[in-house]
């Protein structure tokens, strides 16, 4: 079973801790993608992986084996980074062929690889290109084939899609969503910082911030049910709208006062010893919905219309202490600047916080 286990990896340099005990275990055949702000480790931790960088503590295991001291070459383990690093005098099937060469690979071993990666990255008429005569989309395709003619145990994809224009990264996505469905035993790990990316790709999303792990899961759960403020307003675009609050009534339904005015029933269960201690409330911008009654959560002034076609963003001022308030709303929306808004949401939508950041679980 080709997985990969992380036990309490740390990694240090000098004083500074970088990745501070990290416990994981992807199994055989995930799709696993680590995901979290620029400097939180995702890349440092992809790369110990892969064995670009040594582990300060802890254990790395792949396919049962330990490999802390095992190099690269012998972790069964193909890479494919944010640059194409292809050779530019090599044609497409030289460039998908020199590791297996330098692995001294029979001719006809080479060219079934060779073959088969590009059939399915469709990549068979470019064969006999130079890098220089392909677009970025294909080379990036050129460079997942190299990769796979390896017939490795784990993929890394570290940020592979970032270079490429947002056309690109749309096909290019599309054909590593085939790539992963036609190699489903093979156990793939990305990192990315494109929320889209990892939301349509991943089995699990891993998200990281400093160094450790703030949460694990599939997509939607980590969307729906985030586990702390954190994850709350790192997963979904625009961020989730946070508001501070003061806990008033406690039981079944949690009774919260805004910091703006007014109050908001939420339909999560808070024990008694909560009354009268400060909490976060959170929803997210596409839950708001607009509103002519008296049973909304929010009234305020809108102070940007982004009109976006799909979609219509106001920016409501005067609602929270420092970011505006956000609505998502469908469509195009005959709403204009200093047009005074009613928004509510569902109670199923509503998330609180604890003091400390974590979530009241329903």
């Amino acid at each position: 079973m080709a997985g990969v286990v992380l036990k309490d990896i740390r990694k240090s340099y000098g004083a500074i801790d970088v990745i501070k005990g990290v416990d994981l275990e992807i199994k055989q055949g995930e799709f696993v993608v680590f995901v979290g702000p620029s400097g939180c480790g995702k890349s440092t931790l992809l790369r110990m992986i892969a064995g670009l960088e040594e582990i300060t503590g802890g254990e790395m295991i792949i396919d049962g084996q330990r490999v802390n001291e095992v190099p690269p070459a012998r972790r069964g383990i193909a890479m494919v980074f944010q640059s194409y690093a292809l050779y530019p005098h090599m044609t497409v099937y030289d460039n998908m062929a020199f590791g297996m060469r330098i692995a001294k690979e029979s001719k006809e071993e080479i060219d079934r690889r060779v073959r088969a990666a590009a059939d399915i990255l469709q990549l068979g008429p470019y064969l006999e290109r130079l890098p220089k005569a392909l677009s970025g989309g294909q080379r990036q395709r050129v460079a997942i084939g190299r990769a796979i003619c390896r017939n490795p145990k784990v993929f890394l994809f570290d940020e592979p899609l970032s270079n490429l224009d947002a056309a690109l990264r749309v096909a290019t996505r599309i054909e590593i969503a085939k790539l992963n469905e036609q190699m489903a035993d093979t156990t793939m790990i990305y990192v990315t910082h494109d929320q889209v990316e990892a939301m349509t790709l991943a089995d699990r999303i891993v998200v990281l911030s400093a160094g450790h792990i703030e949460q694990v899961g599939p997509p939607l759960e980590l969307y729906e049910r985030p586990a702390n403020l954190f994850v709350a307003q790192f997963i979904g675009s625009p961020a989730m709208n946070i508001v501070p609050v003061k806990i008033d009534e406690t039981g079944d339904v949690t009774r919260v006062s805004l910091s703006g005015g007014g109050s908001v029933s939420v339909p999560i269960a808070t024990a008694s010893g909560e009354k009268g201690k400060a909490a976060s409330f959170g929803v997210r911008p596409e839950d708001l919905t607009l509103t002519t009654g008296d049973d909304y959560l929010f009234e305020g002034t809108v102070d940007i219309v982004e009109a976006l076609g799909e979609v219509t963003l106001l920016y409501l001022q005067d609602l929270t202490d420092d970011e505006p308030l956000i609505a998502k709303l469908p469509g195009i929306v005959d709403i204009r600047k200093g047009q005074k808004v009613r928004l509510a949401a569902e109670g199923s939508k509503l998330h609180l916080f604890d003091g400390d950041g974590k979530t009241y679980r329903r």
